[in-house]
């Protein structure tokens, strides 16, 4: 009796892979960091021979806990889902497997020079007159996206442009391209694909098409050829170890061997599906290296005038596509790392809570991360970070709390976006991901927001929706419906700040925020 569906969530700083029982429950699980490269200012890499290897061996670890923790065979696992980090862009070459490039981060800013070319450039030339379809709104009618150095696109005109031979190989087709997911799935199966919510990061996918854009691969310089299939999130592309096109670069037989690859969707997207925001009007907002939220907007595209990103929610099978608004920030978690690695602050991630606590508040000091420009609702890219308030009174805890506090002010600008573009007013927050056991940044959201924030049972929603892809894909899960009675909560926070105070700290928030617009000359 097939039991099990494991899921790989191939993310920023690590590598999992978990397994989950019929009732959404967490059954094994292996994790491992990879390294975060940084040749330049505001260059971030990864080397994707690396997140391949990793990916391998924390399928072994949790397969070994499942067989020796649970007396289970791996036959028993039904499927695998694929969840990934969005639009960090890999190029490889097709004969040899190998890349012609370290992955380019999603964080990464080198693109601002192609970012600002495109947006200077008017769309067409009609008859002598040129469309005044231009800057930061250029493709955002096509792909719901403004013109930014975060998605896949210029990031692939990049590497096509700089790395030597690169633009001739793709000519030829010799080459690759793929966000992590197609890079996995290519390595696992032979079959090179991407689903709907990673096609829409790139900046090439027409939303309402859900194919590549020639008009816009045309204007960047991408031939078609070195792209993915596009598919559903929720189906079988390919069976593990059985792709002939895949050059076998030293690896051993996979213990997967011959289990469906059949679920595909990007993190953010799978945290939706995973908190079973089926119901236009549901959001739920990922808490991780940066912050996310996503609200479900129905079977058609809401195009956003406050700087919010139109994006693909899922797609079921040969079901309608479902669309989403998403509100992306930049810089959460990644600052509590960095108040780890760079300054030292704590030695590890969690002491934040204990160091935020032992001040009453920040002491009048904002931090706004803008360490890789702004994202939503803003898109500038050229902004940096800032600590505003300054005074000799103001201590390491002051700067703990504020760092949490940035979190949640950040969270709020994007739901006031969220709820001017939709004409929704959110009722509640669902939350996941690694910060919502900090209690004092959740309750702090929920203060700030003025609605309850619930976080709920299996806070691993992440993983948890790449595997009800691929359970309904297989028919583990029967229906969406299933998935809900899986969905329970765990802990509700509500707010207890009163307005004034609340409306207070926002406005100085607001206020802090322009301090770090146009820095960069």
């Amino acid at each position: 009796m097939p039991k099990y569906i494991g899921a790989i969530d191939q993310g920023t700083t690590s590598s999992r892979f978990i397994i989950f029982d019929h009732g959404g429950n967490v059954v094994a699980v292996d994790q491992k960091e990879h390294q975060q490269i940084y040749p330049k200012a505001g260059w971030v890499e990864h080397d994707a021979l690396e997140i391949w290897k990793n990916t391998q061996e924390v399928i072994q670890g949790a397969l070994k806990k499942l067989v020796e923790g649970h007396k289970s065979q791996v036959s028993e696992i039904v499927a695998i889902g694929v969840t990934n980090q969005r639009e960090t862009t890999l190029v490889w070459d097709k004969k040899t497997g190998k890349p012609i490039y370290n992955a380019i981060v999603w964080q990464d800013t080198r693109t601002d020079v192609i970012i600002k070319k495109l947006g200077n450039r008017p769309q067409t030339a009609d008859g002598g007159r040129r469309s005044a379809v231009s800057g930061q709104d250029r493709f955002r009618k096509k792909t719901g996206l403004p013109l930014a150095t975060y998605f896949s696109g210029p990031k692939i005109k990049w590497i096509l442009d700089n790395v030597k031979g690169a633009k001739e190989k793709a000519q030829k087709g010799e080459l690759l391209f793929g966000n992590m997911d197609s890079w996995l799935i290519w390595n696992l199966t032979g079959e090179h694909i991407t689903d709907v919510t990673n096609a829409s990061r790139t900046m090439l996918m027409n939303l309402k098409t859900l194919d590549w854009d020639d008009e816009i691969l045309k204007i960047m310089g991408i031939p078609k050829n070195i792209l993915p299939k596009i598919k559903s999130s929720s189906e079988v592309y390919g069976y593990v170890g059985a792709g002939s096109s895949r050059p076998n670069l030293g690896k051993e037989t996979s213990p997967l061997q011959g289990i469906p690859v059949a679920g595909d969707l990007g993190d953010q997207q799978a945290a939706l599906f995973g908190q079973t925001c089926f119901k236009a009007g549901e959001a739920k907002n990922t808490y991780g290296t940066g912050c996310f939220m996503l609200l479900n907007t129905g079977e058609k595209p809401v195009q956003s005038k406050a700087g919010l990103l139109t994006t693909l929610g899922y797609k079921i099978g040969n079901k309608k596509a479902v669309y989403a608004l998403e509100g992306s920030i930049a810089i959460t978690g990644a600052l509590i790392q960095w108040l780890r690695d760079n300054l030292s602050l704590i030695q590890a991630s969690p002491e934040i809570e204990a160091l935020a606590k032992s001040v009453e508040d920040s002491g009048g000091i904002y931090f706004v991360p803008a360490f890789s420009g702004l994202y939503a609702p803003y898109w500038k890219s050229d902004a940096r970070g800032v600590i505003v308030g300054l005074t000799r009174y103001i201590n390491k805890g002051h700067i703990a709390r504020a760092s949490l506090e940035a979190t949640a002010y950040q969270t709020r600008e994007v739901l006031d976006a969220m709820e001017k573009d939709s004409g929704v007013k959110l009722r509640a927050l669902k939350v996941d991901g690694g910060m919502v056991f900090n209690e004092l940044l959740m309750q702090f959201q929920s203060d700030i927001l003025n609605v309850p924030v619930v976080r709920p049972k299996v806070a691993e929603t992440t993983s948890l929706g790449a595997a009800y892809a691929a359970g309904l894909a297989v028919g583990f899960w029967k229906d969406t419906d299933e998935l809900k009675k899986n969905w329970g909560r765990d802990k509700e926070w509500t707010p207890k700040m009163d307005a004034k105070r609340r409306q207070g700290l926002y406005s100085g928030w607001k206020k802090a925020v322009t301090r770090t617009f146009d820095w960069i000359e």
